[in-house]
């Protein structure tokens, strides 16, 4: 492997900003610090791993059972 680089001529992927969309969501605490002691052990950031979880949820059409204490 080389020591040093040239990326004085290298373009901008222009397809990298289709790929993904920034948003802000509200998370609780608890959810966010699980999901980073799971990427702690797993080598990817905690974000990657929250997207993965929810494109797996959306691929295969999960859906969320909610019972409302009366």
């Amino acid at each position: 492997m080389r020591r040093n680089y040239d990326f004085s001529k290298s373009k901008q992927n222009p397809y990298a900003r289709a790929l993904k969309r920034q948003i802000t969501i509200r998370l609780d605490e608890k959810t966010i610090e699980y999901f980073k002691q799971v990427s702690a052990g797993s080598g990817l950031a905690y974000q990657s791993l929250i997207n993965l979880y929810l494109a797996d949820c959306a691929q295969h059409h999960r859906k969320l059972h909610l019972n409302w204490a009366a």
